[in-house]
């Protein structure tokens, strides 16, 4: 993020429906501020003015044509920070390949692989299908992370897989394909985060913390696959943070 950050937009509700959210209260509950497409475009160039490195857009799949209006206002006014479009990768294809040219990175999510483990937790079946693709396209307009001499991203495609208690994600099944399918140089952040949020306390094994031996599991199965680029910023922290208790 750099010593400045990540100018991040937050927008209010989302196109799935999970039920351990770590932002429960803005994408179930509707919790924000309706604004109009000129205050949106506003924020995006104060963020710029406050020196971010980039505009990071949140959740932003269902608001597509407002951002895109909004953006257009604000490159009127000499808006230049690279645009990150961070998803769940719950997207169409037409509404990406809109958005080519536009987008400079792509931060995409990848939550689970199997269909009835989406149906469930995240109220999409469909789910695994559309992220291949969406995660595909995203990965053709844009490639691989590249980073400038400063080490910030200016381009290209970063992958998040947040690893679920009781092995609910198949974590091995989405690292197989994104090595085969994908690229093993794909920039990867095997995110090991998790704690009951949202409704998650009606849905065992959601209702516990992540333990440490399953997600140092997730980690030695990239490691083995061969993944070249895979975040390890975040490693110490885990380390404390995670136990088998």
């Amino acid at each position: 993020m750099g010593k400045n950050g990540s100018g991040a937009v937050f927008f209010t509700g989302c196109n799935l429906g999970c039920v351990f959210c770590q932002t429960y209260e803005i994408s179930q509950e509707g919790k924000g501020t309706e604004i109009s497409v000129e205050q949106l475009a506003w924020i995006m160039r104060e963020l710029e003015r406050q020196g971010c490195h980039n505009l990071n857009l949140v959740t932003p799949s269902h608001q597509v044509p407002a951002i895109l209006r909004a953006l257009r206002l604000a490159l009127e006014e000499g808006f230049s920070l690279p645009v990150v479009y961070n998803t769940s990768s719950y997207d169409k294809l037409d509404t990406l390949k809109a958005l080519e040219g536009i987008v400079d990175i792509y931060l995409a999510d990848f939550k689970v692989w199997d269909p009835q483990v989406a149906a469930k937790y995240l109220r999409a079946k469909d789910y695994p299908e559309v992220a291949r693709k969406a995660i595909k396209e995203m990965f053709r307009q844009v490639g691989h992370l590249v980073l400038d001499e400063q080490g910030l991203a200016k381009k290209g495609l970063i992958v998040r897989h947040l690893v679920l208690p009781g092995g609910l994600a198949g974590t091995k099944e989405i690292l197989q394909f994104l090595r085969d399918e994908i690229s093993p140089e794909v920039y990867l952040n095997l995110m090991g985060h998790y704690h009951p949020a949202g409704e998650a306390h009606k849905y065992p094994p959601l209702d516990r913390p992540l333990k440490k031996r399953e997600y140092e599991e997730a980690l030695k199965l990239a490691r083995e696959m061969g993944f070249t680029n895979l975040d390890q910023t975040h490693l110490p922290l885990l380390d404390l943070l995670l136990t088998d208790d």
